[in-house]
């Protein structure tokens, strides 16, 4: 699979660093239907960072309830997977193990984990490309 270049800039992506401890207790608090637009927001993000459409969060949504949430664990490995070339395209440092702690913590059952330390890898980026913008 040969990848296209990072069309990574400032412009547009500081509305995906987000506070993870909102996103959290927002998840916790409506019993795991706000992490559904948490993912949007993530897939967005990698698809707004690569650009190009990585993720479609319809296909996910159709999938993970289809296989009774099979595909999810998944997504999340293919999720930590993209995060790690995003972080190589902008020079920060890669969280190599991202993709299969990604995959364990989704197995056992922790995905709300496994989002909020992608999250925390996504508002680094964020961070790092609006900081070379100034």
């Amino acid at each position: 699979m040969q990848r296209q270049g990072s069309s990574f800039s400032s412009t547009g992506l500081e509305e995906f660093n987000v506070s993870i401890a909102k996103y959290v207790i927002f998840s916790i608090i409506t019993f795991g239907i706000y992490n559904i637009y948490w993912q949007y927001k993530q897939m967005m993000f990698v698809n707004a960072a690569a650009g190009e459409e990585k993720f479609s969060f319809v296909k996910w949504l159709i999938f993970t309830i289809i296989t009774c949430g099979i595909y999810h664990i998944y997504y999340e490995y293919v999720m930590g997977r993209e995060i790690i070339f995003l972080q190589e395209k902008i020079g920060i440092t890669k969280s190599e193990d991202l993709p299969v702690i990604s995959i364990v913590l989704s197995i056992i059952g922790l995905t709300i984990v496994t989002d909020a330390i992608q999250q925390r890898e996504i508002n680094m980026m964020v961070d790092k490309v609006s900081l070379k913008s100034i």
